[in-house]
């Protein structure tokens, strides 16, 4: 099937930045910690903000934050904030900033605590990419759950800063942690669809 003729979750639309990340990221489960450590970046810097602003400044971030290596982040010093505030290709939000420079030092301490962060973040969902029970659609769609609550729990706990639930449940789609295309979209995992859509 051609890609121009896929059916897609509702929030994809056309634009080839947004289908590109739908069709090749969303969803699918990470287990690097570096692109963990990237994904608490952008989504941190997303709050309150669109997805797709994000999206257009993610090399920009890739290029400040220092490849989203967290080793090199958690040094960064007072100076080097000043200077990501005149950085123009990322959110120049001095809270997001520094956030994102302490959440590299506490996701340090989870890795030297568990081995790794994947193996920490993992843990939330048994190990395994959850799905929400009945049909997923636009109007169904959640925006947290009992586990980006506890995640987001124990985050905060740890230290960890813009981690609300809503803000981890945003990760834990982005991580494939959970799989929530749409029924009706190809990416949809067969065995949870109702049915077989025709043309996918």
């Amino acid at each position: 099937m051609a890609q121009k003729d896929r059916v897609r979750c509702w929030w994809c639309g056309n634009e080839p930045l947004y289908v590109a990340y739908h069709d090749n990221e969303w969803g699918e489960p990470v287990h690097d910690d570096r692109v963990h450590f990237e994904f608490l970046i952008l989504e941190g810097a997303q709050a309150g903000l669109s997805w797709s602003t994000i999206l257009k400044r993610r090399e920009g971030y890739r290029k400040a934050f220092a490849g989203f290596d967290p080793l090199r982040v958690a040094r960064f010093s007072d100076k080097r904030v000043e200077k990501l505030l005149q950085d123009e290709g990322i959110i120049r939000n001095r809270l997001k900033i520094k956030s994102a420079i302490n959440n590299a030092r506490r996701f340090l301490e989870v890795q030297r605590e568990f081995g790794s962060f994947d193996r920490y973040i993992w843990g939330f969902t048994g190990g395994k990419t959850l799905r929400a029970a009945g049909r997923i659609t636009c109007e169904t769609m959640r925006a947290t759950s009992p586990e980006s609550d506890a995640l987001s729990k124990d985050l905060k706990k740890r230290g960890f800063s813009f981690v609300g639930s809503t803000i981890m449940y945003a990760y834990m789609q982005a991580c494939g942690l959970v799989n929530d295309h749409e029924d009706r979209c190809f990416k949809a995992p067969k065995l949870a669809r109702s049915r077989k859509e025709k043309g996918i």
